[in-house]
């Protein structure tokens, strides 16, 4: 059964190297993994057409113009032939076991749609910062109130869901994918092992707490059309497990 990894990039010359080779490491070798080149203005194209060029189970596309994540996502799921779909940004890192322990736990347990813990770093602090423990369930209501799932952590399975799309909105796609698919299935199921890497940069979205917060509330009124009550009850929720769950984890790693 063929994994498709979906991995958009734009500009990351410094960092999409060592995100493919943990790729290549993965214990499960029966995988294609699509990479979309969104436009980059660096040099980082000659990298992706050698690792083309080096291995048959990988594939290049290039946008003729800037798209950004959800189109160029959308383009990768698109042309995906696996049954099972997996996410993996220019920038994060998979453990080498990732893929085998989530499609086993997805088949041995008839799972749809399924996440795993992850860890973070940085550049300057390449060692491990904090872990994101991840719950064993979730519901599309749980997801609300605070998203569990890394999407470098994902896997669905087509032949279950058939393929879904990105909804195409500014930011927080896959925050609304998740939700999109919590509306056809009860939950989603949790893997708590970190079985990814989450590299956090000064300029990514996620690091900037307010402007996070603002495409949060978005998801709720424009995507989820919550009434003004329904988005505030969810958002006092997202906020507060927010703080709570990084402050926790923090100081559980650095503990341990």
């Amino acid at each position: 059964m063929i994994v498709s990894i979906i991995t958009p990039v734009h500009n990351s010359i410094d960092h999409i190297e060592e995100a493919i080779q943990s790729i290549i490491n993965q214990t499960y070798t029966n995988w294609e993994l699509i990479l979309i080149d969104d436009k980059s203005s660096d040099s980082g194209l000659h990298i992706l057409q050698r690792y083309e060029a080096l291995d048959s189970r990988i594939h290049l596309y290039t946008n003729s113009n800037n798209q950004g994540a959800a189109v160029t996502r959308n383009k990768g799921i698109k042309a995906a032939k696996g049954r099972f779909i997996a996410f993996l940004d220019s920038d994060d890192l998979w453990l080498p076991e990732k893929l085998e322990t989530q499609l086993k736990f997805m088949l041995n347990n008839d799972y749809s749609f399924t996440y795993t813990g992850y860890t973070t770093f940085t550049d300057k602090d390449p060692e491990d910062i904090c872990l994101f423990k991840v719950p064993n369930r979730v519901s599309h209501r749980d997801l609300l109130k605070t998203c569990s799932i890394g999407c470098l952590t994902v896997i669905y399975d087509t032949q279950l869901l058939g393929k879904v799309y990105m909804p195409l909105i500014s930011r927080r796609q896959d925050f609304a994918l998740w939700l999109n698919i919590l509306k056809k299935i009860p939950y989603a199921h949790g893997i708590d092992k970190p079985l990814s890497r989450y590299r956090l940069r000064s300029d990514s979205i996620s690091a900037n707490k307010f402007r996070a917060a603002g495409y949060q509330w978005k998801v709720y009124r424009e995507f989820e059309h919550l009434n003004i009550f329904q988005a505030a009850y969810f958002f006092v929720h997202y906020s507060f497990f927010g703080v709570i769950k990084t402050y926790f984890n923090r100081v559980k790693r650095k503990i341990n």
